[in-house]
């Protein structure tokens, strides 16, 4: 197993509760960690993963996506890959692509909607936790490269969120 490291913020009002065994940045390490074993990162990685309120995510989702509404992730990649998981692009000399401090590979940021959370879970009828795990899991796919604009990419990003939900047991 690598490290891996959150860089956390919450932006709610309250301390979000997904029925977690652990508190939400460790769990968010947990499953970084464990995405990037499932697509073979050899590198130490780090992102951010804000919770924030439905206005502040329509604000950003306005500002960066021209998309005047409430969603529930967006996902920042820090790293313009020309496909899923193409290492061969990180170049090991190029010091903006990781953490100085840390030497950790910066994969981008992860902002996810508290409200979106909780809602998504009762209409789909399964656990904020997996609920909140699905949408970590999906954006780290996008800071990976992955995406789901056309059909064939959006196949293949289902498929790979469905293998590593299955592998970390986070069941519907």
């Amino acid at each position: 197993m690598i490290d891996t490291t959150i860089v956390y913020d919450n932006e709610c009002d309250i301390t979000p509760d997904y029925g977690l065994d652990k508190p939400i940045e460790e769990y968010a390490e947990y499953l970084l960690e464990n995405v990037c074993n499932i697509l073979e990162c050899e590198y130490e990685a780090e992102c951010s993963l804000v919770i924030t309120t439905p206005d502040n995510i329509k604000d950003i989702n306005r500002d960066f996506r021209e998309i005047d509404s409430v969603t529930d992730v967006l996902s920042f990649p820090a790293i313009d890959f020309d496909y899923p998981c193409d290492y061969d692009i990180i170049n090991e000399d190029d010091l903006s692509m990781f953490n100085p401090d840390t030497g950790e590979l910066i994969l981008g940021d992860m902002i996810i909607c508290h409200d979106r959370v909780l809602h998504q879970a009762e209409e789909y009828g399964h656990s904020p936790k997996r609920e909140f795990s699905f949408l970590i899991v999906h954006s780290l796919l996008h800071l990976f490269g992955y995406d789901h604009i056309e059909e064939e990419d959006r196949i293949l990003m289902e498929n790979m969120q469905r293998m590593i939900m299955d592998k970390l047991k986070v069941l519907r």
